[in-house]
């Protein structure tokens, strides 16, 4: 039974990604992971050659998937196209849609599918959760595994007797009566799935993943496919200093867009860097990763403000990229970075010198899991 449900780990080229690949290749060897990377044509060269990393130390092949194959264009440009040459945007993701998660779904088909998310301890986010209900999510770097949707169907309040004798089959005897007395109290405006979740996690997460996983054995989800689950023996909180650490220690590295290169403006010294993964001339960037890649990459700068058309379409919400590269605008946006990464100096990380203002949370999960 168990060998019907395919277990899937998407490479985005982003620390997060890799560093899954890497944490689950080590503690679960016994899984049977299917690794992808959605090329949409506009990736970095530093994203294609930590991919490569990537294959080296898992001795598997990551598929590469294309929404598109056309001799003619590459996916994104194929699908510009196709929209009329209307620029994706925060608004508009149509690129999240037919570049990532439309061949990620076409790839899996109907077979049952678990896919692992690289959604750290310390974000307050979900990451992508298909709706189609042959693919699950699970979060291995987080206490809390399972997805929002789980739990919600878990804690129903007509659920709490079926629950209840769940912990009288699984809990150990210290912990029954409490967990008894939290399990029967009923979800309200003030006792949230969160906290009751919490409580139960204090008592024992791994009795909580099992109640969990036996909750589902009816439900139709592909994790109650499996006769048994070894991340339901998951206690782990990985935050941001646990995935640098994790890439470090592997030989595997941090992805190169993350180092930091130093810059001087008006006799300061600053730095920058990129923070994220995904196409060059990603909407989520911020101005002074623009400025970084005008000056590290001017070719793909020069060909991402070749997509903008007037003052409509530009990738930065009302400024041009051309005009984002004024002497005296270069110089606004470094001194801002320079201020920001003077307020972030007390939280740098010893593993990345993590001084850029961190977008992560105003991210696409999507396509930066």
């Amino acid at each position: 039974m168990a060998d019907r449900v395919r277990h899937l780990l998407g490479i985005s080229g982003g620390k997060d990604s890799a560093a899954l690949a890497i944490y689950l290749h080590k503690l679960y060897p016994e899984l049977d992971i299917e690794y992808y990377f959605c090329d949409t044509g506009k990736e970095l060269k530093e994203t294609l050659e930590l991919v490569k990393r990537l294959e080296v130390y898992l001795g598997k092949e990551i598929t590469r998937l294309r929404a598109i194959e056309n001799e003619h264009y590459e996916p994104f440009d194929y699908f510009l196209k196709v929209v009329g040459n209307f620029l994706p945007s925060v608004q508009q993701r149509w690129c999240t849609q037919k570049l990532k998660l439309e061949p990620f779904e076409t790839h899996v088909g109907d077979s049952p599918c678990i896919s692992y998310v690289g959604i750290r301890g310390d974000e307050d986010r979900e990451g992508y959760i298909s709706t189609k209900s042959n693919i699950q999510s699970i979060f291995p770097f987080r206490r809390n595994i399972w997805s929002i949707e789980i739990l919600a169907s878990f804690f129903r309040n007509e659920n709490i007797e079926k629950i209840a004798a769940l912990y009288q089959e699984f809990a150990p005897k210290e912990i029954l009566d409490r967990a008894l007395e939290v399990v029967r109290s009923p979800k309200t405006v003030r006792y949230t799935i969160s906290k009751k979740m919490k409580a139960l996690h204090q008592l024992s997460v791994k009795t909580f993943n099992r109640v969990v996983f036996e909750f589902l054995r009816d439900a139709g989800k592909p994790v109650s496919l499996l006769e048994d689950f070894p991340l339901l023996e998951n206690e782990d909180n990985l935050i941001r200093d646990d995935i640098f650490k994790l890439l470090e220690d592997s030989g595997v590295g941090v992805p190169a867009y993350y180092k930091k290169i130093p810059f001087t403006v008006d006799g300061m010294t600053g730095e920058y860097a990129r923070s994220r993964s995904g196409c060059y001339f990603c909407f989520f960037q911020q101005r002074i990763e623009w400025i970084w890649l005008y000056e590290q990459h001017p070719d793909l700068f020069e060909q991402a403000a070749a997509y903008e058309k007037g003052d409509e379409y530009t990738w930065v919400q009302g400024e041009r990229l051309v005009d984002l590269i004024k002497p005296e605008r270069i110089r606004q946006i470094k001194l801002e970075a320079i201020r920001r990464n003077e307020q972030a100096a007390n939280r740098r990380s010893p593993y990345l010198i993590d001084n850029i203002e961190d977008a992560e949370g105003i991210t696409c999960g999507n396509c930066f899991i």
